[in-house]
């Protein structure tokens, strides 16, 4: 049987194709890596925040291609429902559901103003004032989440969500944005949490290609 492709583009920047990676692995599901060229325009456009639609991350298994993180999510959790990617209690699912759909349709004042550079460190970042309001939100939704199932995990052990918001610990970090309490812990341990340091390493080895990225926004 042929293995899996996951298409992707820049470790570094994408913070949607490192949704699809993080879920592909918490399924345990066995793929290869197809890296798009930062000269493709479609990978360019997202990266440089131009467009909220592409086709990766893209997932090919079997006869199978799927894209769109929250679909590739879907599809793994239905091809393998023992890796526990949505919480096994039917109130506590549907509660990751719907904050999987806010991070996947809204933040976008957040996403602009703190793009995702691995990278990169701003300890003085000037917040822009409209993504003040999507950062109280994500706080509000960690702190809920930990408070009500225990953590470490939003869910107590990892599920899509934890794949959803993986990208925004990396920003909280680039950027230094002041947390507290359980939003903190839970920052902390995404941020060393195992899976995802083979990313964090492959991220920072990656040659500079986009120019228009290396700015404050």
């Amino acid at each position: 049987m042929p293995r899996a492709t996951l298409t992707i583009s820049s470790k570094n920047y994408s913070s949607w194709s490192l949704r699809g990676w993080l879920l592909c692995r918490m399924a345990g599901l066995e793929f290869d890596e197809e890296i798009v060229t930062v000269d493709d325009p479609t990978v360019r456009a997202e990266l440089l925040l131009l467009s909220p639609s592409v086709l990766v991350p893209r997932l090919t298994h079997n006869e199978v291609s799927v894209w769109d993180t929250l679909a590739i999510g879907a599809y793994l959790n239905e091809k393998f429902p023992k890796a526990g990617l949505l919480p096994k209690d039917m109130v506590a699912r549907q509660h990751c559901r719907s904050i999987c759909g806010e991070i996947h349709s809204g933040f976008h004042n957040l996403r602009s103003a703190l793009p995702m550079n691995l990278k990169a460190r701003h300890d003085r970042f000037k917040i822009f004032a409209g993504a003040r309001p999507d950062i109280e939100r994500v706080k509000a939704i960690w702190t809920e989440c930990m408070e009500r199932y225990g953590g470490p995990f939003l869910f107590g052990e990892p599920t899509i969500a934890d794949a959803m918001y993986a990208p925004v610990c990396t920003r909280f970090q680039t950027y230094a944005v002041a947390l507290d309490g359980p939003a903190a812990a839970y920052n902390e341990h995404i941020l060393s949490w195992s899976l995802l340091q083979p990313w964090i390493a492959a991220a920072v080895e990656e040659p500079e290609e986009i120019e228009e990225l290396d700015v404050e926004f």
